[in-house]
């Protein structure tokens, strides 16, 4: 014979369990006139066959048929009388739970207008509490979600993870926006889940959106967007760093120069065969600015203006010059180079 539960308590209901289950498995026996203790924080409800048939708050109770209306019909139908009868009592705990977890396991997959079909990634914290144990026991409990903490953490983030698809869909927000984004769409998600964690007796306190991740190539290209912007002038910045590469390669000890180096400008390979092209892509944009009348060019240029018809640094005119790969004229300190030689020169 079944033990029939004259005191109905959960004591050690610990801070982080949401629902306490008296018994913990099955249905236990009590009986009219038994005594139900309810602790500060806790309200209990008893379920039996799908229903709830009542809840009490904190204080110790007496259960009688006043108290539990819908169980004198049952007991008459089903006991001829008796007194004894089955049930589960659900503790549930009333505190607010705090800095529970939330995130995508999964990426969710999205259309950018930038990028295309991305997938990212979102995690933050959340808190809950119970405003309707009834209601609660019923919906979440009661319907075979389980009363485990853990299990009604994993309930409500499948939630939460469906509804941010929804609301990171409907926002059509660009990737790019996201990050600066995130209270925004905080403030969505919350407007969009309180109305259905009410459904379930539970009140939504707070909804904290802490990250959006994007994948690795996204972010790649992000980074190659941002260093293209601080470049600016691509083209430009291409003929740098060809020309420093050619003066570092002219200035190493013992090197012997440019032809030393191994990269002589009229070889036509490595580092100086990149300065020849981008050189000589300079001199065919000045030489179609100087036929549309917006360049002049001179037949006998200085060392500056050599540099600027050739869109190089005076360094590397001068590099060209001592290595013996650009005929000039020095005059005093200065030098004279002629138009002549400087397109024999890109062109060897």
């Amino acid at each position: 014979m079944a033990r029939i539960i004259d005191v109905i308590e959960a004591p050690d209901q610990q801070r982080n369990q949401m629902v306490v289950r008296v018994p913990e498995v099955g249905a236990g026996d009590f009986r009219l006139g038994s005594a139900i203790i309810v602790r500060e924080s806790q309200a209990a409800v008893f379920y039996r066959d799908g229903k709830a048939l009542d809840v009490f708050g904190p204080g110790r109770h007496q259960i009688t048929t006043a108290n539990l209306p819908l169980l004198s019909s049952l007991l008459r139908l089903a006991t001829g009388g008796n007194d004894l009868f089955t049930a589960e009592v659900y503790f549930v705990n009333m505190i607010e739970f705090t800095d529970w977890k939330w995130g995508t396991q999964e990426p969710v997959t999205l259309r950018d207008q930038d990028f295309g079909v991305v997938r990212v990634r979102a995690f933050g914290n959340y808190s809950v509490q119970i405003s309707d144990p009834q209601l609660f026991v019923t919906k979440i409990v009661g319907t075979g979600s389980g009363y485990q903490t853990s299990q009604i953490q994993d309930f409500l983030r499948g939630i939460i993870v469906a509804r941010f698809a929804d609301v990171l869909g409907e926002s059509k927000v660009p990737i790019l926006d996201l990050p600066a984004m995130q209270d925004e769409m905080a403030a969505a998600m919350r407007s969009k889940l309180s109305d259905e964690f009410d459904s379930f007796g539970l009140a939504l306190k707070t909804f904290f959106l802490q990250n959006i991740s994007l994948p690795e190539e996204v972010q790649k290209a992000i980074d190659q967007r941002a260093a293209m912007g601080a470049i600016g002038d691509m083209q430009r910045f291409m003929q740098y760093q060809a020309a420093q590469a050619v003066r570092d390669a002219a200035q190493q000890e013992g090197g012997g120069g440019l032809t030393g180096a191994g990269v002589g400008l009229g070889a036509g390979a490595g580092l100086g065969a990149v300065l020849g092209q981008t050189m000589a892509q300079s001199m065919q944009q000045a030489q179609a600015g100087q036929q549309s009348g917006t360049t002049a060019v001179p037949d006998i240029m200085t060392l500056s203006e050599a540099a600027a018809y050739m869109r190089v640094g005076e360094q590397d005119v001068l590099d060209a010059i001592n290595s013996g790969q650009l005929k000039a004229k020095k005059i005093g300190t200065s030098y004279r180079i002629s138009k002549q030689a400087i397109d024999e020169f890109l062109k060897s």
